[in-house]
């Protein structure tokens, strides 16, 4: 069990890397950027990949009427995920730290990877939602006014993960180093189980 248990202790002390690093990058590539803009998603914020980047997305979602990025302090989210992912890097501390001194069985690992599992799942959710709301909640009175070929209006939703096609935009939308952290941690917790499981067995 000890070789697992510093295993569940390393899975979890990478969720920290998501106070570093960001969770997600949206990139929006276009003929009149050479550079492409893009905006890294932090548990806590957005902040753009380069200087301005911020600045010139608002400015081209203006003319579309969608929403300014928001600043912290208007995401709920923003003040609630840095709690959780403390929360649960310090849950997965405390099971591993316990479970190299036989306090608990492997079957807290599972636990512990289930329930971030669901967690996870919620906050993909929410920020699908978010991006939804973003592309679709448009000012009415917004100074372009596209509209689908059947007459609805035109959706500016960036894709949840991969790529999309926007006006003469490129979306991607992928995992940034703080979300593959959080993943090794999850696949570190997994083998961390396995190995408990094992070892259980072969007792």
């Amino acid at each position: 069990m000890k070789k697992a248990s510093i295993l569940m202790i390393l899975g979890a002390l990478l969720l920290t890397g998501l106070f570093q690093f960001p969770l997600w990058n949206i990139m929006l590539g276009a003929p009149q950027y050479p550079e492409p803009l893009g905006m890294n998603i932090y548990i806590n914020g957005i902040q753009g990949m380069n200087e301005f980047d911020i600045q010139n997305i608002d400015g081209l979602n203006h003319y579309i009427g969608m929403k300014i990025i928001p600043k912290p302090n208007e995401m709920w989210e923003f003040t609630v995920f840095p709690i959780v992912i403390g929360s649960m890097a310090a849950l997965g501390f405390l099971i591993g730290l316990l479970g190299f001194f036989g306090k608990v069985s492997y079957h807290w690992f599972l636990g512990w990877l289930v329930l971030m599992t669901i967690l996870g799942i919620m906050g993909m959710y929410d920020f699908n939602a978010w991006m939804i709301d973003y592309g679709t909640n448009l000012d009415p009175n917004a100074i372009m006014k596209l509209q689908n070929p059947d007459g609805t209006p035109m959706s500016y939703k960036p894709p949840l993960f991969g790529h999309q096609k926007l006006l003469n935009f490129d979306a991607y939308s992928y995992p940034r180093l703080g979300g593959y952290l959080m993943g090794l941690g999850m696949v570190f917790t997994l083998i961390a189980y396995w190995i408990g499981k094992r070892s259980k067995t072969t007792n």
